[in-house]
């Protein structure tokens, strides 16, 4: 019988990794130039950690976490096994493990990143997969707005350095603990007075949550709320003042923008600056990058009240963007070396092992097949160059060095070929 991957769940296979690969290696550039240190955090985490830090009437609490109890872990004290959940997200596991650590006792102030798949148990779609994968940057310790635009301004450097130039950035203010309760208040009253319009979701978390209408997909909920008030006019001096801080930052620097008031963002524990990076390219999924500042988020996780920024973006979105803009296409080997012959093929063989150890990507073939056959397997593999030696090219002392872009070739001295291969990586 054969056994297929679960629904939801999908391999990354050669051809494609590369792309991934390639993706990581310039987070990882822009993420140190911007002086983040990277975390890997487990997989596998308590249910209270999400449950307390996303919010309890979230869709992703509510519906979409997979969630098991660990079996032998009840103890004589209590009969309740520990409930573990697979993470929906990674900033959560982040915080907890800042608490955890203690790191805040050494340095309050910290800049941390992470990549990894995340699991949620959605539907799957295009750009939306059960298990997907994430890069997500945390900014810990800071509360000033100046954090909030660097990491704007590490996602707009990251995007130019991958070569995305069609996401546009959203943002908006969910103010703080000291005028968002009015605003909270004065949002219910207007739905209250339209609630039979809106969908059973909303209708039923409406009194704990009604932040989650406005941003409810729902075509009668957008109707709904179409006037309801903004909390933009609703923010208080310090919220206001940090709002058009960030503004002006991202002004002065060139970092294009729109005010979305309607975007509250899926978790509870976002507050103040919240921004989206979005597309039209993936039709209804259209986030590429999200995030926003929660400040008391490393407080409600047992730790002290320390401020945080950060943002997750979807690599699975990411690169099927990147595909469609034509930049895809797999790096192949630099050269593949086609031998004609056992005496060429012994002489092959030393020379890109050689090439290898000097971070060369070289193919070469191990049984004998024609030089014809080995050209179309070079051209299949993307291959830079081909270098072509037979027994009659020894004889000679010289090889045959092919473009196969330009499809230029040239003969090359065989005591030479290595050092001008490696010199052409180099250029």
């Amino acid at each position: 019988m054969r056994i297929t991957a679960i629904r939801g769940f999908s391999d990354i296979l050669p051809g494609e990794v590369e792309l991934w690969q390639a993706i990581e290696a310039k987070a990882r550039q822009v993420f140190s130039v911007y002086n983040f240190s990277e975390i890997r955090i487990p997989i596998l985490e308590k249910t209270e950690l999400f449950s307390r830090s996303i919010g309890e009437t979230t869709d992703i609490v509510e519906k979409e976490m997979y969630t098991f109890e660990d079996r032998d872990s009840r103890s004589s004290e209590s009969t309740e096994a520990t409930k573990l959940t697979l993470r929906p997200e990674g900033t959560a596991g982040v915080v907890r493990a800042y608490v955890e650590s203690e790191m805040y006792k050494t340095e309050p102030a910290r800049k941390l990143y992470y990549m990894g798949p995340m699991f949620r148990r959605e539907r799957p779609q295009k750009g939306r997969m059960r298990q997907f994968h994430q890069i997500g940057a945390e900014a810990l310790g800071r509360g000033d707005p100046f954090i909030d635009a660097e990491i704007l301004l590490l996602l707009s450097d990251f995007f130019t350095a991958v070569r995305l130039s069609e996401p546009s950035l959203q943002i908006n203010s969910l103010g703080d603990s000291e005028c968002r309760p009015q605003y909270r208040e004065k949002l219910l009253a207007f739905l209250k007075q339209h609630e039979e319009s809106l969908c059973d979701n909303c209708r039923r978390r409406i009194d704990r949550n009604p932040l989650r209408a406005l941003d409810c997909k729902e075509p009668g909920c957008i109707r709904a709320t179409k006037d309801a008030p903004s909390i933009l006019d609703s923010l208080c001096a310090n919220c206001q003042e940090h709002f058009q801080t960030v503004q002006r930052l991202l002004q002065e620097t060139n970092v294009n923008f729109t005010l979305n008031p309607r975007m509250v963002r899926g978790l509870d524990y976002y507050c103040r600056t919240t921004f989206e990076w979005t597309t039209t390219q993936l039709g209804s999924q259209s986030a590429v990058a999200a995030g926003g500042r929660y400040d008391g988020l490393v407080q409600e996780l047992g730790g002290p009240a320390i401020p945080g920024v950060g943002f997750a973006m979807g690599v699975e979105r990411l690169t099927m963007l990147l595909r469609m803009q034509e930049r895809a296409a797999a790096n192949g080997p630099s050269c593949y070396v086609i031998w004609v012959g056992e005496k060429a093929r012994d002489w092959a063989f030393p020379l890109v092992h050689r090439l290898r150890q000097k971070g060369l990507s070289v193919e070469m073939e191990g049984g004998s097949r024609s030089l014809k056959s080995q050209m179309r397997r070079a051209d299949k593999l993307k291959a830079a160059s081909v270098l072509i030696v037979g027994d009659d090219e020894l004889a000679k002392g010289k090889a045959v060095l092919r473009n196969m872009a330009s499809k230029q070739q040239e003969e090359i001295g065989l005591d030479s070929v290595e050092a001008e291969l490696i010199t052409r990586k180099a250029s």
